[in-house]
Order: C-alpha cells, then sequence, then structure tokens
C-alpha cells in the first residue's frame, strides 16, 4: 500500500530592503543645513550637502527599481543636501567679506597708529568746498570753484511756459529755468550721475518744484572729461509773488554745495 505525499512549495524568500542610503542622506541633510545657519562652518555643510545629495540621488534609483521603499526619506535627505551646499555658499560670502573688513580694519589702525612724518603734507578734506567762503550766495552767472579744479555755474533764471502736461507746475504760479553748466577743469574725470539741483522761492523760501514736461528735467547724465564740460537746462516752478530763487548745486557726495540768489519776477 503506497501513499503519494505532496510536498508544499515553499515561498520564494523575500528580498531586504536596501534603505541605507536614504537614512544617511536624511541624516547627513539636517547635519549640513543645520551647519550651513552657522557662516564659519560653511565648509562642513559644502561636504555633508554634497554627500547627502549624492546618496539621495542613489537611493532614489534604489526606490525606483523596487530595492528600497523609503521614498519620502530620499527625497527629504537630496533635498537638505541641495539646502545645506545653497547655505554652505551663502556662509562662505559671509565669511570672506567678513575677514576681508577686518583685515582692512588692521591696516587702518596700523597706518593710523604709525609715527607721523613731520615734512608730509597734511591730507586734504574729503568734503571738497568750493573756494568761496561758507554761507556766501553767489549772484547769476557766477562761477563756484573747488579744489579740485571743478567749476559750476548758474545762469540768469528766465520764464519758461511748461508744457500742458508738464509735472511739478502748479496752476497759478511761475516757472523758471536756469542753465547749469558743470566745466571739468581738472585731471581726473568727474561723473555727473550724483550732481543734484534743487531750489526755494520767495521771502519764505518754500521749496521750488521742479518742472518736468518732456523738454527739460532729465538733468545730468554721463562723464565729463578733463577739459570738458556739462550743460543742463532746470525749471522751477515759484509762487507767482516771488522775487528770488535760490538754486543750490551739489556737485556728488564729498562735495560741499554752493547756491545763487537769483532775481525773478
Amino acid at each position: 500500500m503506497s501513499y503519494d505525499t505532496q510536498v508544499p512549495p515553499t515561498a520564494a524568500p523575500l528580498t531586504p530592503m536596501r534603505n541605507g542610503l536614504g537614512t544617511a542622506a536624511l541624516i547627513l541633510g539636517i547635519i549640513g543645513t543645520l551647519s550651513g545657519l552657522i557662516p564659519l562652518l560653511f565648509w562642513l555643510a559644502g561636504i555633508l550637502g554634497l554627500i547627502a545629495l549624492i546618496l539621495g540621488l542613489v537611493g532614489k534609483g534604489r526606490v525606483k527599481r523596487g530595492e528600497a521603499n523609503n521614498k519620502g526619506v530620499t527625497l527629504t535627505g537630496a533635498i537638505l543636501g541641495l539646502a545645506a551646499l545653497v547655505l554652505s555658499v551663502v556662509g562662505m560670502v559671509i565669511t570672506f567679506t567678513a575677514v576681508s573688513d577686518a583685515v582692512d580694519e588692521i591696516d587702518k589702525a596700523i597706518k593710523d597708529s604709525a609715527p607721523k612724518d613731520p615734512s608730509a603734507k597734511a591730507p586734504a578734506d574729503s568734503s571738497k568746498a568750493p573756494a568761496a567762503e561758507k554761507g556766501t550766495s553767489l549772484a547769476d552767472g557766477d562761477t563756484s570753484v573747488y579744489d579740485d579744479d571743478l567749476q559750476v555755474t548758474v545762469s540768469d533764471p528766465k520764464p519758461y511756459t511748461p508744457g500742458e502736461y508738464a509735472v511739478g507746475h502748479t496752476k497759478g504760479n511761475k516757472a523758471y529755468q536756469v542753465t547749469v553748466v558743470i566745466e571739468n577743469a581738472g585731471k581726473e574725470k568727474f561723473d555727473t550721475a550724483l550732481a543734484n539741483v534743487s531750489a526755494r522761492a520767495g521771502k519764505n523760501s518754500v521749496t521750488a518744484e521742479q518742472v518736468f514736461d518732456g523738454k527739460t528735467g532729465a538733468g545730468f547724465e554721463g562723464t565729463v572729461l578733463p577739459g570738458k564740460k556739462a550743460t543742463a537746462i532746470f525749471v522751477f516752478d515759484a509762487p507767482k509773488d516771488a522775487g528770488n530763487l535760490t538754486v543750490e548745486v551739489n556737485p556728488g557726495w564729498d562735495y560741499n554745495a554752493s547756491q545763487w540768489e537769483l532775481k525773478i519776477g
């Protein structure tokens, strides 16, 4: 008597998930990002961020092939690695800038503490002053000459009729145009970008608004080479009964402004 014994099939062994790279990417990404928040640790953030990004990308490939099932962890690790790289660049810039500023300050302190040469001439005032005494107003056609031989001249104001769509003109007021000439008699080129022209009018010195109507108001542009000059026309709005117009010209941040007292009306 024989018995037919049937052996049940054995289940195929499960392949273990290879989640190590994703987990490592997440841990290194977190540490790298935190390091990036401290500028001095930019180097550490850069190294850890790069490794985390690489491990995250490799781990993502494993997830696609079904060899790993921690897609969220892997993706987060790669993103944190990229963030750490960005923070490392920012930290590097901040650190190098701070070091450069510190070196400049040290050099300046060393120069300031060095013994002075009695025969050396004292440095000129960093703010270039006009030849005219401070507080003295100039008349129309007068020229203000600065220490670096920059010359500014303001002409006699002339009545001006603003256009229909002019900006800055108030109905009932009068408008006057003045011509400002900047001549560079020095040896260095002069940038007119920072030149500022303003005005006040009347006995109460109210602000005279600058008028823009497409024909005037552009101001100065470009650079004036040595031996050359630049001319610009400005139009200012003044009360109808104003008898004077005070025009102030400041060639730049390191210059003192000059004023012209002009008669109008």
